[in-house]
């Protein structure tokens, strides 16, 4: 077997690394500069979606990643002279164009430049076509991610880690933005998770000495409020990275509400086209109330109540109550 010599790993490691780095491929344009010899080292990258194509920079330029088009045959090497150039810094250009819709190009700019240069880069094209399909994976996964979170995001949903002592060791955005607006959690003194009411807090501490002594325990729900509604579940912690300098012992998933009730019957009629009652009933009945529990809430007799019922059970397809929380609360309705 080939041993590669110290210049290939110099830039073939920051080569594959160098997606994860800030500016990208920094490291690697560096390098790349001073193994070639030359004035600067370019990196042109036109992303799927983007509308304008992403220059990394090694070394001043005046204009070269212009000449950089897409005309140019995908792996040849080209000459400044080919592509156009004035005179002055000549360079040696490559093309590459991946099937994930990545188009890269790589030019050296400036010094001596001859057929060891064109060899270089071509030399690089296959490690180059690695790096670019890792970058596209990145990208793809941050896409996701994005839909994901905006999804969370709309839920108002989020999570927070806590060691033994109700203590925040991590949270995420989500619950960052809900703890900093919402009466019913807060961070306390020595960065405590405090809930609003004392039979809450005291409720989650138990919780929190379960979790640590058995990390079979199983998750309980906690109920913080009914309107806006702002409900918690805490489940011991599995994830190990999270447990930080203070070991946490437990996750908190939150999941709140950010609309009133009043707000809800509002989408409520206009998503089943219910009639205002029937739609404060049926935000009451996916709440968990009994037939009977909402029609005192909303004054009505148990015999009105169950009649709006069946008409709200046949606008919104429900076969029953069980069916009507399913449709309101994993609805579109939920991320409203």
């Amino acid at each position: 077997m080939r041993i590669p010599n110290l210049g290939e790993i110099e830039l073939l490691v920051p080569l594959q690394d160098g997606v994860f780095e800030q500016p990208m491929w920094g490291t690697f344009l560096r390098r790349l500069r001073r193994v070639a010899g030359v004035s600067a080292t370019v990196l042109k990258l036109r992303l799927p979606g983007a509308r304008d194509p992403l220059i990394l920079s090694d070394g001043e330029l005046a204009g070269e990643a212009e000449l950089l088009h897409a005309d140019m045959r995908e792996g040849r090497v080209y000459s400044g002279t080919e592509l156009s150039m004035e005179q002055g810094k000549d360079l040696r250009a490559l093309r590459l164009s991946e099937e994930i819709g990545i188009e890269a190009w790589i030019a050296l700019v400036g010094g001596e430049l001859d057929a060891e240069h064109s060899s270089l880069l071509t030399a690089l094209v296959p490690y180059l076509r690695v790096a670019l399909r890792v970058l596209a994976s990145l990208e793809r996964e941050k896409a996701r991610a994005s839909l994901s979170a905006d999804a969370l995001s709309r839920m108002n949903f989020g999570w927070i880690a806590l060691d033994e002592r109700c203590r925040i060791v991590e949270c995420d955005p989500q619950a960052e933005r809900f703890l900093a607006r919402s009466g019913a959690l807060r961070r306390g003194p020595y960065n405590r998770l405090t809930p609003s009411l004392p039979t809450i807090d005291r409720q989650l501490t138990a919780l929190l000495r379960d979790c640590a002594a058995d990390r079979r325990a199983r998750p309980r729900a906690l109920n913080l409020s009914r309107d806006p509604w702002i409900e918690v579940l805490v489940s011991p912690v599995h994830v190990e990275s999270l447990a930080g300098d203070s070991r946490a012992v437990a996750m908190v998933y939150l999941r709140g509400d950010r609309s009133s009730s009043a707000d809800r019957h509002e989408q409520l009629a206009d998503l089943f086209d219910l009639t205002p009652a029937e739609a404060r009933l049926a935000w009451s009945l996916s709440q968990g109330l009994s037939i009977a529990e909402a029609a005192a809430q909303h004054g009505l007799t148990v015999e009105t109540a169950r009649y709006y019922s069946k008409k709200i059970y046949a606008k919104t397809g429900a076969r029953g109550q069980v069916d009507l929380v399913r449709n309101i609360l994993t609805g579109v309705l939920a991320l409203a």
